[in-house]
């Protein structure tokens, strides 16, 4: 039940982002997004009835438990550490680009 709805959630948003509204690191990956001007569906695991059981099914399905947990396009990006070495690395926006998440600059 769980695994189903996380898969719902994530193929129900160019980007979702599975949080805690406590985790620094949770609060490192939005700040991120919203400096890029991406729009992205968080979902706060510590407000959510089921959260706990949304985590362990993130962990079945990705291999990745921890928080924060990075969807993009409807793939699994990873967490933190992850999506700020795309960004360092000059792959995120692409892929916020791509999965219509911020719109294309004109060059």
């Amino acid at each position: 039940m769980a695994l189903t709805k996380a898969q719902e959630l994530v193929s129900s948003d160019s980007v979702v982002v599975f949080s805690k509204t406590y985790c620094p690191f949770c609060v490192n990956v939005k700040q991120l997004l919203t400096q890029l001007g991406a729009t992205y569906k968080a979902i706060e695991l510590d407000k959510e009835s089921d959260g706990a059981q949304i985590q362990s099914a993130l962990g079945e399905w990705t291999g990745q438990r921890t928080v924060p947990n990075v969807f993009i396009g409807g793939n699994h990006i990873g967490g933190c550490d992850k999506t700020t070495a795309l960004h360092k690395e000059g792959k995120l926006v692409p892929l916020l680009t791509q999965a219509g998440a911020v719109a294309k600059t004109s060059a």
